[in-house]
């Protein structure tokens, strides 16, 4: 068989271990297994361990379980909800504030944990109810809240920015810079169609059922802004060289954990044991898949796959636009079967080369690829804040979710075009801040 053969065998398998439920770690493993079983026979047994291994061998890895356990201090704990109280006070005099509180939060609380589903999650179950209850429709509501989510894996510091990092090589810290301006930027497209849907709906300043003092807005400021500054302080040491992605994300966890127990006296162990729990089974669940693709990408290269399929790729007679066409395509697919990490330790090393020999730079595809991935966390059949939104709001039929959030994928695809004509939203202030990229 020819390696492209081979590769597309390899993706057949794949999609029918996916579609019986497979775990993703489990099925990249045994794909990659069986192929090198009878490529090589059983003498490839002897590397699988050492290159399972390297997957996970690198420090940068460590910056992933602390982010993940800093968004769950403040998603299990009282914080979220000052959050999202806090925008609400200060947003509730607009038309259509509440909805655009929650994005406001969306947007906030995705820097603090880095992940989409702890962001619908956290965010919906405050924010789902209170708009149902003072009269938003149910597609405003719940559409609002999935697309809010997909911010989590754009605006930094973004897990999926790491997992990029980490797959191809390239600087996590330039990746953040690369990812924040777009990530303001889709943030408030997202407002500008919340706010015509809600005058679409006739939501008007007669709609608001509470008034808060100056006093009221400020007295919560005092139990949010320091979270907020744990963001800035990561970002600062970050990008002003004092300290890597593991140590500023070690030290962000702590204080955060520091601060649950200063700000909202939480002495007891109970909350604190779900906090790590959690974090522990999204942290090792990450892991695993990394690892299993490291082998599946060493599959992939023992059977000459990759190689031939960037040839083919690279052969193609076509404008770079259009090659750049064809790629967005191929990642909205795979976005709609898979989930962000999986799509990008999968594809990233096969396209970079590709995408880099082409002109592009490898900074603004990876938030044209992440994009594309927030694409297919409110499409399905995967969808996964599609799910999560059912589950917080299970009287709201996936249909009523799905059309409240097609209008923000097409607010996603303006985003993309946007960036398309011009790169230097995405390149223009890592390049200020960190000069240019070698």
């Amino acid at each position: 068989m020819s390696p492209l053969e081979i590769g597309l065998l390899i993706l057949v398998v794949l999609i029918v271990l996916f579609a019986i439920g497979m775990p993703i770690a489990f099925a990249l493993g045994a794909v990659s297994i069986g192929t090198l079983l009878l490529i090589d026979g059983f003498r490839s047994l002897d590397i699988l361990g050492e290159t399972f291994f390297s997957g996970l061998n690198s420090f940068t890895l460590v910056s992933i379980p602390m982010f993940i356990l800093m968004g769950a201090a403040v998603s299990n704990s009282p914080a979220g909800k000052d959050l999202y109280e806090a925008l609400d006070r200060w947003l509730n005099r607009v038309p259509g504030g509440l909805v655009l509180s929650n994005l406001g939060a969306c947007s906030i609380f995705s820097a603090l944990s880095g992940s989409s589903p702890a962001t619908c999650a956290a965010i919906g179950k405050m924010g789902i109810p209170e708009m149902r209850k003072r009269g938003y429709p149910d597609e405003i509501s719940a559409g609002s809240i999935a697309a809010g989510g997909t911010l989590g894996i754009l605006i930094p510091p973004s897990i999926t920015m790491i997992v990029y990092g980490i797959a191809t090589e390239t600087s996590i810290g330039r990746l953040f810079l690369a990812g924040l301006v777009p990530g303001m930027m889709l943030t408030a497209i997202f407002m500008a169609w919340t706010l015509f849907s809600c005058w679409r709906s006739g939501l008007t300043l007669s709609d608001v059922t509470q008034h808060y003092s100056l006093k009221q807005k400020l007295e919560i400021l005092p139990r949010v802004l320091p979270f907020l500054a744990i963001v800035a302080g990561i970002l600062f040491v970050l990008y002003g060289g004092v300290a890597t992605p593991s140590e500023a994300a070690g030290v962000g966890a702590l204080f955060c954990l520091v601060l649950v127990v200063v700000v909202y006296r939480m002495f007891s162990a109970r909350p604190f044991f779900s906090m790590f729990k959690d974090s522990t089974r999204e942290s090792v669940m990450i892991m695993m898949i990394i690892a299993a693709s490291e082998l599946f990408a060493f599959t992939l290269s023992s059977t000459f796959v990759t190689q031939s399929m960037a040839n083919w790729i690279s052969d193609l007679e076509v404008n770079r636009w259009v090659l750049m066409g064809i790629i967005n395509v191929f990642l909205l697919i795979a976005g709609f079967f898979l989930p962000p990490v999986a799509v990008i330790l999968m594809t990233a090393p096969i396209l970079l080369p590709i995408i880099t020999s082409a002109g592009f730079d490898p900074y603004w595809f990876a938030v044209i690829l992440t994009i594309n991935m927030e694409i297919g966390l409110i499409t399905p059949p995967v969808g996964l804040n599609l799910y999560v939104i059912n589950s917080i709001a299970p009287d709201i039929s996936l249909g009523t979710i799905l059309r409240g959030s097609l209008p923000y994928v097409m607010c996603m695809i303006l985003a993309i075009v946007i960036l398309c004509i011009f790169p230097s939203i995405v390149t223009f202030l890592p390049e200020l801040v960190m000069g240019a990229a070698l």
